[in-house]
């Protein structure tokens, strides 16, 4: 259309130019020269527009987590003397529900536009943040021009993650069992002896005594905790997930800016329960300083050896971001494939939907191999499935196993601090 609009306005000119050299009138070639004049001053107005722009975007975070906003803020400088009519500033992030663009109109010259968007996020995951590209045109519309800004960004949307207060473990993980004899970089209540100080230690891990009767710097050395090591393994086979259908079928949620993550309901799918749950797992033994590692079969194999420490927790967390549930084996082959990893003595902790009553065998079997396993199970049939895993909950319960059930809009930290198996088994952390 507006090439059109364009054309016929060269069009005229050129007829009036004709016609005056036709007719020797001075109306047609002034008609002629003010047509002309006018594309001419329409296409300079608008590459002006277009040229002398500086924008800059601001990122607070480059992470943020399910149901906590992300906020950017965005300034648009006129660089040159000459107002800008209006411009469109138009973003394609990836982000869902994520509307940075915005129509600026009439910006005065040297003048400043900025504008700031505050998006909750909805869905974890990788994300780019830009292009943008500009857009506007002079005032009668005849020359609209574009410039695209291709320098992007990323942001990682952490899954949301609940506060655990208390989670039954299997006996044996205390103090007091066999010691794994394995030499840590941290500091642990198990000292296992001294060594000449280096560059680098901690003053907090000076021996003084040692350092007396020596005359030189001596440190101690630690080691890992008994039994500390917890494996959290989500199940990731695509066959083994479902969404709810209320999901499948539900609109865009135009959620307010100002909404809190208290008032943010996780999306009802088994998937994102399994992660939200592996998540949350992972930070409250994080938190108790224990070694925690992590294995899952998605769209690609993932493996977090045991380590402590908050940089874990993101290591994770990013992990679990990106993870989907595209994976082609299922849980039991992934821990058997993977058996090699689990010292004797260390907690398996198995996040699955899966309703096959094998599971039950798969577990025992572990334990009888010296490994502690806990399963959560997370219930299709709440979230729309036809199947239910209450028998397998009820078969792991029977085999003496920890077994906790998860349904659809359950609070987790209310699940996870309750159990209907006796207490007499286990211990609490």
């Amino acid at each position: 259309m507006i090439g059109h609009r364009r054309t016929a306005v060269f069009l005229m000119a050129l007829l009036a130019l004709v016609g005056g050299f036709i007719t020797g009138r001075d109306l047609w070639f002034n008609l002629a020269y003010l047509l002309g004049l006018l594309l001419i001053i329409s296409f300079v107005w608008a590459w002006i527009n277009i040229n002398w722009l500086r924008l800059s975007r601001l990122t607070r975070t480059r992470r943020t987590q399910v149901g906590r906003p992300l906020e950017e803020r965005f300034e648009v400088q006129n660089t040159s003397i000459v107002p800008k009519l209006w411009l469109e500033v138009q973003d394609f992030s990836e982000l869902p529900d994520h509307y940075a663009s915005r129509v600026i109109n009439n910006l005065s010259g040297r003048g400043r536009y900025s504008w700031r968007t505050t998006t909750i996020c909805k869905q974890r995951g990788r994300y780019q943040l830009g292009p943008i590209r500009l857009h506007t045109s002079d005032p009668f519309g005849l020359f609209p021009m574009t410039r695209d800004l291709e320098e992007t960004s990323h942001v990682v949307v952490f899954p949301m993650t609940f506060d655990i207060h208390r989670f039954v473990l299997p006996v044996g993980l205390l103090s007091g069992g066999d010691a794994l004899r394995r030499r840590t970089h941290h500091v642990t209540t198990n000292a296992s002896g001294v060594r000449d100080y280096v560059p680098g230690d901690s003053f907090g891990r000076i021996h003084w005594p040692s350092t007396a009767r020596r005359n030189r710097l001596i440190v101690k050395e630690f080691e890992l905790d008994p039994l500390a090591d917890i494996w959290i393994v989500p199940d990731m086979a695509s066959f083994s997930h479902l969404v709810s259908p209320e999901v499948q079928k539900k609109q865009r949620d135009d959620l307010p800016e100002w909404m809190v993550m208290e008032k943010f309901k996780l999306a009802e799918t088994t998937e994102e329960y399994t992660v939200t749950a592996a998540a949350s797992l992972a930070q409250f033994f994080l938190r108790q300083d224990r070694a925690v590692g992590m294995m899952a079969y998605g769209q690609s194999n993932e493996i977090l050896q045991p380590d402590r420490s908050e940089r874990q927790l993101n290591r994770v967390l990013e992990t679990l971001a990106v993870l989907r549930a595209q994976g082609q084996v299922p849980l039991s082959n992934v821990i058997q494939a993977e058996m090699h990893l689990f010292p004797r003595g260390a907690t398996v902790i198995c996040i699955t939907p899966q309703t096959d009553q094998n599971w039950a065998t798969v577990a025992k079997e572990m334990e009888r191999r010296g490994l502690r396993i806990v399963t959560i199970l997370v219930n299709p049939a709440s979230f729309g499935g036809t199947l239910s895993n209450d028998p397998l909950l009820i078969l792991l319960q029977a085999n003496n196993l920890i077994a906790y059930q998860i349904n659809a809009g359950d609070d987790f930290s209310d699940v996870f601090s309750s159990t209907k198996t006796p207490t007499s088994q286990f211990a609490y952390s």
